[in-house]
């Protein structure tokens, strides 16, 4: 699925992982039989039933160029074969972009450079509203932002890197760790969000996709001690050091969203260092030792216990929260700063007086 820098030959005994340019070759190699005594050190795993070498030698072969090299990444397999959650997730996003776009229009640019609904329109459909989750009880906007877009541009950002990166490490991980990950990222960066940047509303999936970076460093870092000498082990670590490079640029793309508007910094901060501790927890079951499993579970659940404890207890009872009232009425707030602001929505003509929709 990815392009590679890595290959290997698979003729030696020390075989390491070297560099060089990707490209993909489909010319299948004569020498199976030649080659298969001298690579049998890649397939020394007691773990492997004989079936599974044999098919793996199959998919070596496939895949060698004639001078006995492969590309490790060409050989890259993953437990599942569709990112069903990144994809479903994706398709919901999108629709309800599109449902908000076409019942309310899309806001003046001054108001929303994105090329989306108004703000009052996002509130409405659960944008994170720091006085409405304090004290009015809405403690559902904590997850509801990730399926919000502030407008076009916003989508696209996140929706590309969920359905490339984020969909890579679904087929990785089973969706069911995906998942985790993903949905307590969310709540981890609504929090941060609650406690850093009160005054402001905020909406996007780009929390819970650094949730999933942060993750996969996590895993990166467990696994890094790992052996090197089989084939699937060497496949393993090339993986993980292209991911390294792709996580390290993905955080970077999302961050470039940090400072438009209704996106935040502590939202992409707080969706990172959940997925980090989290991740020590999930990924914990693939250190080698028992203890080893024990620390990096006991830690990762730990930081993560404790972080929900304290921003949560902080976010609730500490006076030094800076709420702005004036959110509640999210058409009155945007009008103190342009005074053409109107809320012509229909979901918003009824609103209540707390703000709320019927």
């Amino acid at each position: 699925m990815y392009c590679s820098n890595y290959g290997v030959h698979t003729e030696g005994e020390d075989a390491p992982v070297s560099s060089s340019d990707y490209q993909r070759h489909t010319t299948t190699t004569t020498s199976t039989t030649t080659n298969s005594n001298r690579n049998d050190h890649l397939f020394d795993d007691p773990e492997m039933s004989l079936a599974e070498i044999e098919r793996q030698r199959q998919q070596l072969a496939l895949h060698q160029k004639p001078d006995g090299s492969v590309y490790l990444l060409d050989v890259y397999e993953t437990p599942q074969q569709y990112g069903y959650c990144s994809i479903l997730f994706s398709l919901v996003q999108t629709l309800v972009l599109v449902i908000m776009m076409w019942q309310c229009g899309i806001a003046p640019l001054t108001v929303n450079p994105m090329v989306g609904p108004p703000p009052d329109v996002l509130d409405y459909w659960g944008a994170k509203n720091t006085p409405k989750i304090v004290e009015d009880g809405e403690g559902w906007r904590l997850m509801t932002p990730m399926l919000l877009h502030a407008g076009i541009f916003h989508w696209m950002g996140n929706i590309s890197v969920q359905l490339e990166t984020g969909l890579q490490f679904e087929c990785e991980w089973g969706s069911g760790v995906w998942c985790i990950v993903y949905l307590t990222s969310t709540v981890g960066s609504s929090i941060l969000s609650v406690i850093m940047m009160p005054q402001s509303l905020s909406v996007g999936s780009s929390g819970a996709v650094m949730g999933l970076f942060g993750a996969k460093l996590s895993e990166i870092l467990i696994r890094s001690c790992e052996p090197n000498k089989t084939l699937q082990q060497k496949v393993g670590h090339a993986m993980r050091k292209h991911q390294f490079i792709l996580a390290g640029g993905g955080c970077i793309l999302v961050m470039v969203f940090s400072f438009i508007p209704f996106v935040d910094w502590a939202a992409h901060l707080g969706g990172m260092v959940t997925g980090m501790t989290v991740g020590l927890m999930v990924f914990a079951c693939h250190c080698r030792s028992h203890v080893g499993k024990l620390v990096w579970f006991v830690l990762g659940l730990g930081l993560t216990v404790v972080g929900f404890a304290v921003s949560l207890d902080y976010m609730y009872n500490s006076d030094n929260l800076e709420i702005v009232e004036e959110l509640r009425d999210v058409c009155g707030y945007y009008q103190q700063f342009d005074e053409d602001y109107e809320c012509t929505c229909t979901l918003t003509n009824n609103q209540d007086d707390g703000g709320s929709g019927d």
